[in-house]
């Protein structure tokens, strides 16, 4: 005889189904939240070194108070995808122009360095110091330390440049062409001072 007092008790069906459903709705939400995503490796960042810069210091070889050769620098752990590079050189004085040294693109992705000096890979642009292609070693003129940054640039596909080194493309337009097709990018600050 029931006095009404295990009416309102839920039976342990109700509980099974209860959880059931709020496990359900929990795994629903997280696979919303992370987006279905398959688990990944921690990535690994994608750097530039060079083996001729000590404590930070741009070489002299790559001054013009040196050889005037671009330096050496190599990268490591590019993202996935990345189907070659560009690399700018460039500095920014205080009276906020900007000046470039070096531009190159068209680097294929099996390529994971470049040799002091190197001209045989990629394309070259032009500079903002002479009207040669090429590298311009920074001649850094008044007091004080000068900062100068190497970016290497991880692209998904070709930029829309010349296929063959002109002075013709300048900083601006090397970056504007890989705009949209740039993966990731890898900076290294360099200092020189007379």
């Amino acid at each position: 005889m029931s006095c009404g007092l295990l009416e309102d008790v839920p039976t342990l069906r109700t509980f099974d189904h209860t959880y059931q459903r709020l496990a359900a709705g929990a795994i629903a939400l997280c696979l919303a939240l992370v987006g279905c995503a398959p688990l990944q490796s921690p990535a690994t960042s994608f750097t530039v070194t060079s083996p001729g810069i000590v404590g930070g210091a741009l070489a002299i070889d790559s001054t013009c108070d040196g050889a005037g050769t671009s330096p050496a620098i190599a990268w490591s752990s590019p993202p996935q995808g990345t189907a070659g590079y560009a690399i700018v050189m460039d500095h920014f004085p205080p009276e906020g122009s900007t000046h470039w040294y070096w531009l190159v693109w068209g680097i294929p992705a099996d390529v994971d360095s470049l040799s002091a000096g190197a001209t045989d890979t990629g394309y070259l642009g032009g500079n903002s110091v002479n009207p040669e292609v090429g590298y311009a070693p920074p001649c850094s003129q008044g007091p004080g330390v000068k900062k100068y940054t190497i970016t290497v640039y991880a692209l998904a596909s070709t930029p829309t440049l010349p296929s063959e080194s002109t002075a013709s493309v300048t900083r601006e337009s090397l970056l504007s062409s890989i705009e949209g097709i740039t993966l990731s990018k890898a900076t290294l600050d360099l200092t020189y001072s007379h």
